[in-house]
């Protein structure tokens, strides 16, 4: 019974599935021939709490249940019938003609509010209208600077769904929005960015943002959404550069000839000055997720500086046959590692692990469930904090190890 498995071919997005007020037209095709679609996220002025998602539904109303209405009917009736004879009204064939009564409300139980799914109520009335003045505007080659456009496809198979846009994503993206201070003007590394959003919101704050990922079809997809969001990064003085990041190969792609290749001064300047890796729902699949978090401990044992590490996920609950239970197995993997990540000792590294709280503001439109989760991980050398210790005595700053360190390798030293 173990070895039953059981396979989709495609999967989407729950991102494409409930966005409010998105027409999702196709706009072309890939190289591989899948319908590549427009979406539009706007970055509200104000930050869009919980709270504000009811505000439709501030004036709500109770409605009777029909029992009660026809109780009240037949009562009703009754009275008026005491006070005289009422002719029953018949139609042509001398059937009785029964005239009911219009009702405001069609519920089917009573005492109950009236409430709409959280999805909906997240859309702002006014969106609609502020869309098609966005087509208009778009039609006359201007775009509004809050508003983020992504190329994307739906219903992908598995290997392709970093094509997507998924809530990790969002989160991420909302986590950005509400600390500018934080990344403003930082070197920031996104891991297995996809469509590229996060690293698009990243770089309205953070000076560079080499924004990564695997296969020339995706990356020039990524490419693209970078160019059609100019208008927002380049006013922010951000620059966003799509590399090929591969987490099963220890070096980095320096030749020349490829598309989306490393020059020497862009490896350089990854190794000298990343303050930050962020990497949005990528731990879906036990492999990548070894193969991120052994990515991750290569990346910052080459550093010369300490990282901070974001990483967001959204637990996936699924019934397993194994366990006979519903589980989320790619999730508890992902602790796993996170754990033996915490818990490594290697006398040169010191790994610290936080989760991050989800109360701070929502910018974008989505439902921030529950099985979303953000975590923190803080990369420090301790040979690094005693060379730092040590030059508070007059000793040498910069150690052998960090002068031999090598300028384009992603194993550690």
């Amino acid at each position: 019974m173990d070895q039953i498995t059981f396979k989709h071919d495609t999967v989407l997005s729950d991102v494409h599935m409930h966005l409010p007020n998105t027409h999702h037209l196709m706009t072309r095709l890939t190289s591989v021939g899948q319908p590549v679609f427009m979406s539009r996220f706007r970055i509200l002025a104000e930050s869009h709490d919980d709270s504000d998602s009811g505000k439709g539904l501030t004036n709500k109303k109770k409605h009777t249940s029909p029992r009660t209405d026809g109780v009240a009917s037949h009562e009703q009736d009754e009275e008026e019938g005491s006070q005289g004879t009422v002719e029953p009204f018949l139609d042509e064939d001398g059937d009785l003609d029964v005239t009911h009564r219009p009702r405001n409300n069609s519920v089917d139980d009573g005492d109950r509010d009236l409430v709409c799914p959280i999805i909906l109520q997240q859309s702002v009335p006014d969106l609609e209208q502020e869309e098609e003045n966005d087509d208009s505007d778009q039609e006359e080659g201007h775009c509004s600077k809050d508003i983020i456009k992504i190329e994307h496809t739906m219903a992908t198979p598995l290997e392709d769904v970093g094509k997507q846009v998924w809530r990790g994503a969002l989160l991420l993206a909302d986590f950005i929005l509400s600390k500018p201070d934080m990344f403003r003007g930082a070197t920031v590394l996104e891991l297995g960015a996809g469509t590229g959003l996060t690293s698009i919101v990243m770089a309205t704050t953070a000076k560079t943002v080499y924004c990564t990922d695997v296969g020339e079809d995706l990356l020039r997809l990524c490419s693209r959404n970078v160019s059609l969001n100019k208008h927002i990064t380049d006013p922010a003085g951000g620059e966003v550069k799509v590399k090929q990041l591969c987490w099963l190969q220890h070096s980095l792609c320096t030749d020349a000839d490829m598309e989306f290749s490393w020059t020497e001064e862009e490896v350089a300047d990854l190794y000298d000055n990343t303050d930050f890796i962020i990497a949005a729902d990528v731990c879906y699949d036990d492999d990548l997720t070894d193969s991120l978090f052994r990515t991750l401990y290569r990346l910052c044992s080459s550093f010369n500086r300490t990282c901070t590490v974001f990483i967001s996920l959204e637990k996936r609950m699924n019934f397993s046959l194994r366990h006979m239970d519903v589980c989320c197995e790619a999730y508890n993997h992902f602790m796993h590692c996170l754990t033996q990540l915490q818990d490594l000792e290697d006398g040169q590294w010191r790994f610290t692990v936080e989760h991050v709280p989800l109360n701070f503001p929502q910018f974008l439109l989505y439902e921030r469930i529950e099985q979303l989760e953000l975590w923190k991980v803080t990369a420090s050398s301790l040979a690094f904090e005693q060379t730092r210790s040590d030059s508070n005595f007059g000793c040498t700053k910069n150690s052998d190890a960090e002068q031999n360190r090598p300028t384009h390798q992603l194993d550690r030293p």
